[in-house]
């Protein structure tokens, strides 16, 4: 899909995390790990990319970089509480495309952020577009760490579950049937006005899946699939080096 609607890319950046500590700071390639997220973000064609940081040390290392940066509140509970914060402050209008692109992302496919954006603007009913990937491994169906999604036949999201979904009395026929859902999201900005204020739903407690809030609520979810899941993100000092050695073999500067 070409970006021939415009859409914005809002970054959420952390500084506080368990398994790697000042996680948005960590060196790849000579920049600092949100930096090298907002240069993916800058090359998906969107009209703008702020990132949304909680402490002033990401605000400067983002400032020397000569990006776009806005310090919000430490106490959101969620990225997606910290969006909201930005969409309010930058008075968006209420059918502007905000994509989330995570900060912790510095291998995020371009072409993903700007086919979401444009899911979203080709499903006006929509609140959120998001995306899924085919599983074709059993043990993926059965990890509670893989998010499934089910559909309808418009590719709208139904439920989303740690669990194996859709049940299958047939396994071997249950893979083709089963889909990952990969946490990238696009909303519009109504969406986000609305988001802090709409209480947490049972089944979003349940499942620990913030996205059932939005269904919990009666917001459409549009999906769009895809054939390749993006690299992953880093969460752990191993992850870290793994990505480290992808820009070193690039020659990234």
């Amino acid at each position: 899909m070409k970006p021939n609607t415009p859409f914005l890319v809002v970054i959420p950046a952390r500084l506080a995390s368990t398994r790697l500590p000042n996680k948005p700071l960590a060196d790849i390639a000579g920049k600092p790990m949100v930096v090298r997220v907002a240069e993916r973000a800058l090359m998906s064609g969107a009209s703008r990319v702020v990132i949304a940081v909680d402490d002033q040390s990401i605000f400067d290392a983002c400032k020397a970089h000569s990006l776009d940066v806005m310090l919000t509140s430490k106490d959101h509970p969620t990225g997606t509480d910290r969006l909201s914060e930005v969409v309010t402050k930058l008075n968006l209008h209420d059918d502007e495309i905000i994509v989330n692109v995570q900060g912790d992302e510095p291998l995020i496919p371009p072409d993903l952020i700007t086919d979401v954006a444009q899911t979203l603007s080709q499903h006006p009913q929509a609140s959120i577009a998001t995306t899924a990937l085919a599983i074709h491994d059993l043990a993926e169906v059965n990890n509670p760490n893989v998010v499934k999604v089910v559909m309808n036949q418009s590719q709208q999201a139904l439920y989303f579950s740690r669990s194996a979904i859709p049940f299958s009395r047939n396994p071997e026929q249950y893979q083709a049937q089963c889909y990952r859902h990969i946490g990238m999201y696009a909303y519009r900005a109504s969406f986000l006005k609305k988001f802090s204020q709409l209480p947490p739903a049972p089944i979003e407690e349940a499942e620990a899946l913030e996205q059932l809030r939005a269904l919990w609520h009666g917001h459409l979810i549009q999906v769009l699939l895809t054939d390749e899941a993006p690299p992953p993100g880093v969460d752990t000092a191993d992850d870290l080096e793994r990505v480290r050695q992808v820009f070193n073999s690039l020659g990234k500067s």
